[in-house]
């Protein structure tokens, strides 16, 4: 297929560039490499995919992978409607995968803007690209954090999510009833993954893991909050991807059919673990003992998520496994050797 994968550079989308092309479908990747955090991972993950700083950098030019012949990638900003529309006229898209948006539930309370532009007008321009040019498929990346102030556990995607607690939370909710509108209205299949707190090598650096390990490997003290009173779900970056891939690879024809043109899934571990329990994994890896900083909940944030991922395993028969022992030894082997 021709695929587009938009948020290449970020943490997931690097990920599923590099299967989708290590498998043989035709990509383009886009980004546009803002500075949220670390530029420097972003180019160092595009190398990874074979696409040099000096070729990424440049806005608007599609640039070829020096690793794989079938992909390439592009320096594009999703508000750019221009830009985006002539991407789509030359390319021709089977499958769009859209990673792309302005992440974090704490930065959302200091940049609203840059949410509104990025995960607002940048998704509607993402939709109204897919319409236009016959896009068989959009796949677009949730999060957990629509769950918001739901108490009921574990999260389902029937479960009302009428209460987000931050804006982030608020503009992936707000893509989850656009998509819906688009697929009714135009009739193509979209689906919507709620992601729960990914982590792994190559992860982002405003991440619990990321933070967590820097701190202890600094001598910092670990800031942990709600008193150390937290539960996550917490889901390794290889189970993302292949939830990702393989709804990305299936013939989405009996969709239209049965006119169930709109989907969403959680992708999780399908298991909450304690937030202190997860720093204490890291203790044992690094052999280190974390100083403690104990603090009251941040605006935005939840207590608990989990996932229920009945619906990925019947339509798709796949189910997380990965275990945070795996993946926490896998975060710190790389993040050793990133950082020397």
């Amino acid at each position: 297929m021709k695929i587009l994968v938009t948020g290449a550079a970020g943490f997931i989308g690097f990920y599923v560039s590099k299967k989708l092309a290590e498998m043989g479908h035709t990509l383009v990747g886009l980004d546009n490499i803002n500075d949220y955090y670390d530029v420097n991972l972003k180019y160092d993950r595009l190398n990874e995919l074979g696409v040099a700083k000096s070729k990424a950098e440049n806005f608007n030019v599609i640039c070829d992978s020096d690793t794989y012949e079938n992909f390439k990638f592009t320096r594009l900003n999703l508000e750019d409607k221009t830009e985006l529309e002539t991407l789509f006229e030359t390319q021709n898209f089977d499958v769009v995968c859209h990673l792309a948006a302005q992440a974090g539930v704490r930065y959302s309370l200091e940049n609203p803007t840059a949410y509104v532009q990025s995960n607002i007008v940048g998704f509607l321009n993402m939709l109204e690209c897919c319409r236009n040019h016959k896009v068989k498929h959009l796949v677009y990346a949730s999060s957990s954090s629509v769950y918001g102030a739901n108490t009921k556990i574990p999260f389902e995607t029937t479960d009302h999510v009428d209460h987000p607690l931050s804006l982030y939370a608020a503009t992936k909710k707000s893509n989850e009833l656009m998509a819906h509108t688009y697929s009714h209205l135009y009739g193509f299949p979209t689906t919507g993954l709620r992601f729960f707190t990914v982590y792994g090598p190559w992860g982002r650096p405003d991440m619990a893991m990321f933070l967590f390990t820097e701190a202890m490997l600094q001598n910092k003290a670990v800031n942990i909050y709600n008193h150390g009173n937290m539960e996550r779900d917490f889901t390794y970056i290889d189970d993302i991807v292949e939830g990702v891939v393989r709804i990305i690879e299936k013939d989405q024809t009996s969709r239209i059919k049965n006119n169930s043109l709109y989907k969403l899934y959680n992708i999780g571990n399908n298991n909450s673990v304690k937030l202190l329990d997860f720093i204490e994994e890291i203790e044992t890896q690094l052999q280190l003992t974390a100083k403690r900083n104990y603090m009251e909940m941040q605006a935005g944030d939840v207590e608990k998520t989990w996932a229920n991922v009945d619906a990925l395993v019947k339509d798709y028969n796949y189910k997380p496994n990965t275990s945070i022992k795996e993946g926490v030894t896998a975060f710190i082997n790389w993040y050793k050797n990133y950082y020397n």
